[in-house]
């Protein structure tokens, strides 16, 4: 039969605290905003209002997805970025807030920079934020998978950057049509050992590939520094987002690769190694 908003809402947020969520009544309501198609306000402004016993079902359905750990984005199937709504799905990494940094300094060291490489791009996020803040540039975005690519071009055209942000698939650098005034890059960068740690959200839900990056976390990162100069143009700069303990190790290949250039680590807001800096 039918139930109200609020008891809906106070069952599904026991199951997921059972199950050991932490976020269990954040991730309530979401998905309960979801299966109705309302805002949290709607859902906090009418919480005696009744669920259909459709609804209801739908409803439980998305929360005994949560409880198998599928992450939220995921099920309602977009995530925000750096203010912007993108669709996501499992074809992609789920855009992390952590990543707003990369494209934060990108926009502070624009300048007169005009043509940008987004490499690995996924969903787009940093391709399109970028592309979005600066109408004067153009990105090309690269990733190897067409699948991501897919998802990407629906988000391009989401927030109608499809003239400016092209989308090119292959590997690392190789796709670039041209030499560019900024590379950014969130490059897979988990370690082979820190891939069997990961919460089950990640390891179960998100593309692997989208994720590993070797024995130590850094062969994509090494192999784009190793191929960047030539794609390049006079005063470019790169950005790239490393993990959190992989600061001296990815300034010490950025200065090996670029000798003459200035390399330097910006901190995230946990005061954690985030983005390495070249040639800024």
């Amino acid at each position: 039969g039918e139930m109200q908003l609020q008891v809906a809402l106070a069952q599904a947020a026991t199951v997921l605290e059972n199950a050991g969520l932490e976020e269990s009544r954040l991730d309530a309501e979401l998905l309960l905003t979801h299966a109705l198609g309302i805002t949290r306000a709607q859902l906090h402004a009418h919480p005696q209002s009744q669920l259909s016993s459709a609804e209801l079902a739908n409803y439980r359905q998305l929360i005994a997805r949560r409880t198998r750990r599928e992450p939220v984005a995921y099920i309602v199937g977009h995530k925000e970025f750096y203010g912007l709504d993108l669709f996501v799905d499992n074809r992609v990494l789920i855009p992390r807030p952590e990543t707003e940094l990369l494209v934060e300094r990108a926009i502070e060291i624009s300048g007169r920079r005009t043509v940008i490489a987004d490499i690995g791009t996924g969903s787009g996020a940093i391709a399109i934020s970028l592309a979005v803040h600066l109408p004067q540039v153009l990105v090309y975005a690269t990733d190897t998978s067409p699948k991501a690519l897919e998802v990407a071009a629906r988000n391009c055209r989401r927030h109608c950057v499809e003239d400016r942000v092209h989308l090119l698939q292959g590997h690392l650098l190789g796709p670039l049509p041209e030499p560019v005034d900024l590379i950014a890059a969130n490059l897979p960068y988990v370690s082979e050992a820190e891939l069997s740690q990961l919460s089950p959200e990640i390891s179960r839900y998100e593309p692997r590939e989208a994720l590993n990056g070797g024995p130590d976390g850094l062969d994509h990162i090494r192999r784009l520094l190793a191929q960047a100069g030539g794609h390049l143009r006079p005063w470019g700069a790169i950005l790239l987002e490393i993990g959190a303990d992989q600061g001296a190790a990815g300034i010490a290949l950025a200065r090996r690769h670029f000798p003459a250039e200035r390399v330097e680590i910006v901190r995230d807001y946990a005061g954690l190694d985030r983005v390495i800096m070249v040639g800024t």
